[in-house]
């Protein structure tokens, strides 16, 4: 099955070279797609991965849309490793960077990978790659010191996806042990910046260590980001349980519904569209982003990351 991008080019190629085109079919270039990627579960959580398009349903500021393309398959994505590097972190190292490469492994083959570290400041330690050697080579460069500045390093890793991206479907996770003591930019931000983007975000809270204070604040942040930007968090109570959430989150990205629709309200004046999608289906849970912000400029972090 071709991807979104795929089905765009094809039609409007197929219209430059005059082939007939049913109206419903018409890729229309002044006009925005919104493209949204739904995981759709049961009541226990499991997957549900056999959903025709015709019990979907997609509404934007509670206005149902006609959905124009439709898919689920295992498309690949461009991923970033978002991974706390403050000094905490020590004795969670190695197995944090084994489930890390766990996913790569388990997911498609095609992905592209980057890897940013943070402690006070951001870092990039690997840009995209669909080597897994240079991806072990690059967590291996961990070493563990310094305060927690996530939002400050999620932000910028949201505009690399969103400038030097190759897939069409985006993703970022996010793996911390504690509340961000080091941040200028506040989560409102975050989520804008991962909304504008279609970027799902996934996150994994190591938080059994810390104050009850500081981990219901560290909560709060990876609460908001991951349900707004439709992915999911991870709480485990052992460090044993990260590999399993490993291979949890690589199986989601690889059975979630793509899901896109020309916006009825097409003005670009910066308003945030909420977005909802329902299915047809007794007891069935759908994730997926909470919106998009209707055209306006993207906005940038004034925090460097450092090469």
């Amino acid at each position: 099955m071709k991807t979104l991008a795929s089905l765009a080019i094809l039609t409007a190629a197929a219209a430059a070279i005059g082939f007939p085109q049913e109206p419903d079919a018409a890729f229309r270039t002044d006009t925005r797609l919104v493209e949204v990627h739904a995981t759709v579960t049961d009541q226990a959580g499991h997957l549900l991965t056999d959903i025709p398009q015709s019990a979907f349903r997609i509404y934007e500021d509670d206005v149902e849309q006609q959905i124009k393309l439709f898919s689920r398959e295992d498309a690949p994505i461009s991923l970033g490793l978002i991974i706390d590097n403050s000094a905490s972190m020590g004795p969670k190292r190695a197995k944090v960077a084994a489930a890390a490469l766990a996913l790569v492994r388990a997911s498609n083959p095609s992905d592209e990978v980057f890897i940013m570290k943070f402690d006070d400041r951001p870092a990039m330690v690997q840009d995209f790659t669909h080597d897994i050697g240079r991806m072990e080579a690059a967590l291996q460069k961990l070493d563990a010191t310094g305060a927690t500045a996530m939002r400050d390093t999620l932000l910028p890793a949201s505009e690399h996806l969103k400038r030097l991206a190759k897939n069409d479907k985006k993703v970022l996770l996010v793996v911390t042990d504690g509340e961000d003591n080091a941040s200028i930019q506040g989560i409102d931000r975050v989520v804008r910046s991962a909304q504008q983007g279609g970027i799902l975000v996934y996150a994994i809270g190591l938080l059994t260590e810390e104050s009850p204070r500081a981990a219901e604040r560290a909560r709060r942040d990876l609460d908001i980001l991951t349900l707004e930007a439709g992915g999911e968090v991870f709480y485990p109570k052992e460090l044993s349980e990260i590999n399993g959430i490993a291979d949890h989150v690589a199986h989601d990205l690889r059975n979630q519904y793509t899901i896109a629709y020309n916006p009825s309200n097409q003005a670009s004046d910066g308003a945030f569209r909420k977005i909802r999608v329902t299915v047809d289906v007794p007891g069935a849970l759908v994730r997926a982003r909470s919106g998009y912000y209707a055209g306006g400029v993207t906005e940038t972090s004034d925090r460097r990351i450092v090469q």
